[in-house]
């Protein structure tokens, strides 16, 4: 275990083209990140082919050995880890938040070591034997967002590595200091070669996305970029597994206990300070509880601290960068001028340092306000009333997006039939954005395709081959 400052100064480069990282709570300095050119990215790639057979080879007992022990590589260095994600994306250490993420980590490492993929008897009738296998695909291009930048590229290297294949993974040109950290020490248990990191502007990117020698594309990000990751991937038919932007609706049922459900509604939107694709990001109220929902809801947030991520009391921090604070800005002050009340919060204080924006509550306001039609991906959450359940699931489904969603009721048959109504990839019940390693996550409509996590997790970083005979 090495310690934080000999962690950053393990991958700070010599020489060579640098990014500056500032801390988005502070605006100091965090370290210097290094510029990789396309060089750099074919030597990564080549490394990574040269690296695999020999890896593919150990088979899922011997693979699976090694991603325990670099899980526990991860758990030696959670601290460091953690204060560095801290001070580069902005999360507080505490709370769901930086150590969360560093311990999901080495948590979606075990889970993709330890779940059991067999080969599936498709037919066995005395006369024909069919048995489908999943075979590795070779290298695998994973490419993660600024939100969660250990978390997620774990999430699209463990089941890669598991199924025999090698990885090249593009951080965030906001957070790349994080994962450059989580790769070293992840790779202090791999063999040389098979996975690298490439941390590089959208030239080099591109090229990964585009590069005949990666057979698979896993992305986390914008609806936008996902589309053009699905042009440049054509020529070489690479397989994708795609997780875009998501608005995900919440329903709240007449029946529901505005008091019981306040703290997980709380936390299903404000997550990461609201930085998460499958937050809870506009809420649909009954009109008979409508006012005590937001009271509720309301007095929870307003005991939420926010500040720095260094601060052990805090639970919320800033956005990560300066594009996406105007972005909650914007659509905020869109919302007041609509005529829209504001529960909470929605006056930022300008002359304090960082990218902090309140915690914000918009009640009263119109469906098709940009602040519920638009992805906010920050502090703010609309909360709308109405009147019938076919109401609010046609405003639910009215969007291009399905990521997620979610109905509050102490009635489970009933909010199970509404939840089958909603055109989303997952829909939880009484909670939202919950998501575990054994369970199957994927989106639907614009808001991407393929699945993670589980089975089906790792059967999409496999080529089916089926043995006839």
């Amino acid at each position: 275990m090495e310690s934080y400052d000999a962690l950053l100064a393990s991958f700070t480069p010599a020489s060579g083209p640098t990014k500056t990282i500032l801390n988005p709570a502070t605006g100091e300095t965090v370290g210097e990140a290094p510029l990789h050119d396309l060089e750099y990215l074919e030597k990564a790639v080549a490394r990574a082919v040269a690296a695999q057979p020999a890896w593919a080879a150990l088979g899922h007992e011997g693979r699976s050995a090694v991603l325990l022990k670099a899980a526990d590589a991860v758990e030696r260095s959670a601290e460091e880890l953690a204060q560095l994600l801290s001070r580069e994306q902005g999360k507080p250490l505490n709370g769901p938040n930086a150590r969360f993420e560093v311990g999901a980590c080495a948590a979606w490492l075990r889970a993709a070591a330890t779940i059991p993929l067999d080969p599936e008897t498709v037919v066995d009738d005395g006369e024909t034997r069919a048995l489908l296998h999943y075979k590795p695909i070779g290298v695998v291009g994973a490419i993660g967002p600024w939100n969660w930048p250990m978390m997620i590229t774990v999430w699209q290297i463990a089941p890669a590595l598991r199924m025999g294949n090698a990885a090249v993974v593009k951080p965030s040109g906001n957070t790349p200091l994080s994962v450059l950290a989580l790769i070293k020490v992840i790779n202090g248990e791999l063999p040389e070669g098979l996975l690298s990191v490439v941390s590089c502007g959208r030239e080099v990117g591109a090229r990964l996305t585009e590069h005949p020698a990666i057979g698979k594309i896993m992305f986390t990000g914008s609806t936008a970029a996902g589309k053009a990751i699905i042009k440049s991937s054509a020529d070489t038919v690479k397989r994708l597994t795609l997780e875009l932007g998501g608005n995900d609706a919440g329903i709240v049922l007449p029946d529901a206990d505005p008091k019981a459900i306040a703290q997980d509604l709380f936390w299903g939107a404000f997550i990461n300070t609201g930085q998460t694709c499958a937050a809870l990001k506009r809420l649909y109220v009954h009109e008979d509880i409508y006012d005590a929902v937001c009271e509720e809801l309301t007095a929870v947030a307003a005991a939420m601290p926010m500040g720095n991520g260094l601060d052990e009391n805090n639970v919320l921090g800033p956005l990560q960068n300066k594009a996406q604070y105007d972005i909650v800005a914007n659509l905020v002050e869109a919302a007041k001028d609509s005529g829209a009340r504001v529960l909470l919060g929605g006056n930022p204080d300008t002359d304090q340092p960082g990218y902090f924006y309140p915690t914000t509550l918009v009640a009263d306001i119109d469906n098709d306000n940009p602040l519920v039609t638009e992805e906010q991906f920050g502090p703010a959450l609309p909360i709308i009333k109405y009147s019938s359940v076919d109401e609010a699931v046609e405003m639910s489904n009215a969007l291009d997006v399905g990521l997620g969603a979610s109905v509050w009721s102490s009635d489970l048959p009933a909010a199970r039939e509404v939840a089958a109504r909603i055109q989303a990839g997952s829909v939880w019940i009484n909670k939202h954005g919950v998501v575990d390693p054994r369970i199957p996550f994927g989106g639907a409509k614009q808001s991407g395709y393929g699945l993670e996590f589980g089975v089906e997790g790792l059967k999409a970083l496999g080529v089916p081959q089926v043995i006839n005979g």
